[in-house]
């Protein structure tokens, strides 16, 4: 099974300890709102929100590219505001794992 395709299974499953599982233990999300970096645990704090939540509902996700070192992502998410973006998330792949992922966002009409 890809990278994507666990993530993915995990997300519809509501399944936090799977989706972490994807994760490498040095993983680093760097926000595109603000260039902040978050670690695995206050990435994970974050997912479980979102995914655990009605009001953040992702869409039309689906995978560009998958390779052993990368991943290019996109889906469109709508918030709890009423706003949605497309979210484009390109993810460096080590051992099997998402070490980096870095999202860029745009809003959507």
């Amino acid at each position: 099974m890809s990278v994507y395709e666990a993530q993915e299974a995990a997300r519809e499953a509501n399944d936090m300890e799977a989706y972490a599982a994807t994760l490498h233990d040095d993983y680093q999300f760097i926000m595109h709102l603000d260039n902040s970096k978050k670690n695995k645990e206050e990435a994970m704090e974050m997912f479980t929100f979102m995914m655990n939540s009605d009001d953040f509902v992702t869409h039309e996700s689906r995978c560009l590219y998958e390779s052993s070192e990368a991943m290019v992502t996109h889906g469109v998410m709508s918030f709890p505001d009423g706003t949605r973006e497309a979210v484009l998330a390109f993810h460096e792949i080590k051992d099997g794992q998402v070490i980096r992922m870095e999202t860029g966002a745009t809003l959507l009409p």
